[in-house]
C-alpha cells in the first residue's frame, strides 16, 4: 500500500481540477487571450501541481520512508536516497 492511499480521492479531485485548468489554458490560447492572462493561469496551474507534489512527498516520507527506516539496512538507505532525489527534482522545477 502506498502512503497516499488514504488521501487518494482528494489527490484525484485536485488533479481533475488541474486538468480543467489546463483545458482552460488551451481554450485561452485558441481564443487568442492576452499573454499575461495566460501566464497568470499557467502560474496557478503550476502552483496547484506543486501543492499535489508536496502532499505526495509528505505522505511518502511519513509512510514509505519511515517504514523503511524502521526496517533499517539497505532498504532504508535506498528510500532516503530516493526521497532526496525526488526533493531535488521538485526544487529544480
Amino acid at each position: 500500500m502506498h502512503g497516499y492511499a488514504p488521501t487518494k480521492d482528494a489527490h484525484l479531485r485536485r488533479l481533475r481540477r488541474i486538468e480543467g485548468q489546463v483545458r482552460g489554458l488551451q481554450r485561452m490560447i485558441t481564443e487568442d487571450e492576452y499573454c499575461i492572462d495566460v501566464l497568470t493561469q499557467i502560474s496557478a496551474a503550476t502552483k496547484a501541481l506543486q501543492a499535489v507534489s508536496l502532499g505526495l512527498l509528505d505522505e511518502h516520507l511519513k509512510h514509505c520512508v519511515s517504514q523503511a527506516i524502521t526496517e533499517g539496512g539497505a532498504t532504508a538507505d535506498a528510500k532516503i536516497a530516493e526521497a532526496s532525489d525526488a526533493i531535488a527534482r521538485l526544487v529544480r522545477s
